[in-house]
């Protein structure tokens, strides 16, 4: 388990498959996704298995929002995707189904869970990411937290009629730690690091 200050993330249970189903059905939420149309039960329950044959390292997650009372609420998924270790690189993705969450910065955590993941835990070099260009919400939220745009799949998607294009944006671990988990300066972090080891 992945835990931040009001987000964690989690392994998925198979009881959690009946809430995706829910939420991508709804057409707000798949928008912001590679999802024309939303699975069935039978489908989902298909793609768990397909979950569960991964690499344990590779499995999308569980994302849970603390809630007032204490508890936590399933609200939605993310992962990295196709981990290249030789190239140390990995896609990384996430889907807040939730709508009674948006705009309350769990996307946010979220990302910075995955980054903290990606490079702290499993010592990659490269994360990036695809995001529809009219994905104003998940760009503001990228930019945010540090990744730079790369470029642009022009119309590379079609939905509803019309083209889309899709952008590419990227951060590299050397950005990551320059910039500091959390908003934490790089500097600082060096400084924790370097009494640390003095002390050892």
């Amino acid at each position: 388990m992945i835990v931040g200050k009001s987000v964690r993330l989690r392994p998925i249970e198979r009881a959690d498959l009946p809430r995706f189903v829910s939420w991508l059905g709804d057409p707000e939420v798949c928008a912001s996704i590679a999802l024309a149309l939303g699975p069935g039960l039978a489908q989902e329950e298909r793609w768990f298995e397909g979950v569960l044959a991964q690499p344990p390292l590779e499995q999308p997650l569980a994302v849970e929002a603390l809630q007032e009372d204490g508890s936590w609420r399933h609200v939605g998924s993310a992962g990295t995707h196709g981990v290249d270790w030789r190239n140390r690189a990995t896609e990384i993705g996430l889907v807040i189904g939730e709508k009674s969450v948006w705009d309350r910065g769990v996307g946010t955590e979220v990302v910075e869970l995955l980054l903290r993941h990606a490079f702290a835990d499993l010592n990659l070099h490269r994360v990036w990411l695809r995001v529809f260009a009219d994905n104003a919400r998940a760009r503001r939220v990228y930019e945010k937290v540090g990744f730079r745009h790369e470029g642009t799949f022009r119309e590379a998607e079609y939905r509803n009629g019309h083209y889309r294009d899709v952008e590419v944006y990227a951060m590299l671990e050397s950005e990551w730690r320059a910039r500091g988990p959390r908003g934490t300066s790089g500097s600082a972090q060096r400084r924790r690091r370097d009494a640390k080891v003095r002390r050892g």
